[in-house]
């Protein structure tokens, strides 16, 4: 299984570092089975975080044609301060001096990018799984690629979310067949966990697991089973 974790300019380092680890042990524990790589849409570069400070390596660009699996991040920056909201062009209300910083304002701008177009193909092909971690599942909304489909994100992008048309889902990580997404920043190694139960093997999970000392917290969303009745 190929595995291509995407970099854009302000991504959340720890909704990268933490899959493509999990991943990569999946890898070293299964003989090879799993191959990771991190890339960008626009190719080989350094690509500069959301932390100040902090920049990754993409190694190459995203394929899909070549891709089993893409992984998206979020953003990392300010949130803003309560009652501020995101306006129409992803920026505050506040229009802080330091607006760049804020989480809307970095998801939106990879909009002007080829990044939606490179999604969009990975979605449209049924062999690959897209997969979503913290505000990356914004990114697949905003460019329109979720009407219709279950999802999650972090617990203050949920109504972001739902105006989308997307089905919100209050869950760790959310399986929607050829999309998985999972919750808030850590739940990159649960949902990183749970790609390696249901590509790979649980028994490389497991092991996995136990080498992170990690235990996955929640249950995995999938529309499977009756309605369940309201409380």
């Amino acid at each position: 299984m190929y595995i291509q974790v995407v970099l854009f300019d302000g991504f959340d380092p720890l909704d990268v570092v933490a899959p493509y680890e999990v991943l990569y042990a999946g890898g070293s524990v299964s003989g090879g089975q799993v191959t990771v790589e991190l890339v960008s849409a626009e190719g080989a570069r350094e690509v500069t975080s959301g932390t100040r400070g902090l920049s990754l390596r993409a190694v190459g660009g995203i394929d899909p044609e070549r891709a089993d699996l893409v992984v998206v991040p979020g953003a990392s920056g300010r949130i803003g301060e309560p009652g501020e909201v995101p306006d129409e062009d992803f920026g505050t209300a506040g229009q802080a001096e330091d607006q760049d910083e804020f989480i809307p304002v970095l998801l939106g701008r990879t909009l002007t990018t080829e990044l939606p177009t490179l999604l969009k193909q990975a979605m449209d092909d049924p062999t690959v799984t897209v997969a979503t971690v913290c505000g990356g599942s914004l990114i697949l909304a905003m460019a329109g690629l979720l009407e219709g489909r279950h999802a999650t994100t972090h617990h203050m992008g949920l109504d972001m979310l739902d105006a989308t048309g997307a089905h919100v889902v209050r869950a760790r990580v959310v399986d929607d067949g050829d999309l998985i997404t999972g919750a808030g920043v850590t739940s990159g190694l649960d949902l990183a966990l749970y790609l390696l139960e249901r590509e790979v093997e649980p028994r490389i999970a497991h092991v996995v697991e136990e080498l992170f000392a990690h235990e996955r917290r929640g249950t995995v969303w999938r529309a499977l089973g009756p309605e369940p009745t309201s409380f």
